[in-house]
């Protein structure tokens, strides 16, 4: 059954309530369309990233526009060279991040990451580490995967991946391939589904970028 955008609305700001990551207290939820707005105030970038997530779990959000401002609980904020440092350091102590190949820019609490990596997951782990360094207001991930040859049979190791998932109707995504790029079309139930079939063709070989159309009903 197709929820109301009020329905929809209660169900977010009660998954927002339910996440112990997240202070829900400052964040304001409004609906239109199945569309879903998140604003106000948390006191750190992951929990602001916690908030877009737990927003993302519900069963009938279409989309998310999130305008939540990160407002840290002290003064003075930390200066952006101390941040970049820090920063630094974070994928220095992360094994699976090459750091040589990573540069990092600090405006105003706001880090923009550059460069290469081999792997997808090596992309979202350097985004990770940066996140939860204090005083970051947000992440602006410009981290490339470098191309490499793309298997032959590319597109038969995506689908038989999908197959391997538990929670994942194999049968209902499409999948398109032109060299590196993989393009996911069809429908899924939950955002869940659409997550788990992302991360699967992403974690096939040779594969530098993932266009997902995949729509949740």
């Amino acid at each position: 059954m197709t929820k109301t955008d009020s329905q929809l609305q209660h169900d977010v700001m009660a998954e927002l309530e339910w996440e112990p990551a997240v202070d829900h207290a400052d964040i304001g939820v409004a609906v239109n369309d199945g569309i879903v707005t998140l604003s106000g105030y948390v006191k750190s970038c992951p929990e602001k990233i916690g908030a877009e997530k737990a927003a993302r779990r519900v069963a009938g959000v279409r989309a998310i526009a999130e305008e939540i401002k990160v407002r840290f609980a002290y003064d003075p904020k930390t200066a952006d060279h101390d941040i970049a440092k820090r920063i630094l350091a974070a994928v220095a102590w992360t094994a699976s991040i090459p750091d040589d190949k990573l540069t990092v820019k600090v405006e105003q609490g706001w880090v923009t990451l550059a460069g290469s990596v081999d792997w997808h997951f090596q992309r979202q782990e350097a985004e990770r580490a940066a996140s939860h360094v204090g005083g970051v207001v947000g992440v602006i991930n410009r981290i490339e995967v470098e191309k490499r040859p793309a298997p032959w049979d590319i597109k038969d190791r995506i689908v038989a991946a999908f197959r391997r998932q538990a929670n994942l109707d194999a049968g209902s995504v499409t999948v398109k391939t032109d060299g590196g790029t993989v393009t996911l079309g069809g429908k899924v139930s939950s955002w869940n589904e659409r997550g788990i079939a992302e991360r699967a063709a992403w974690s096939a070989p040779g594969v530098v970028r993932v266009e997902d159309h995949i729509v949740v009903e």
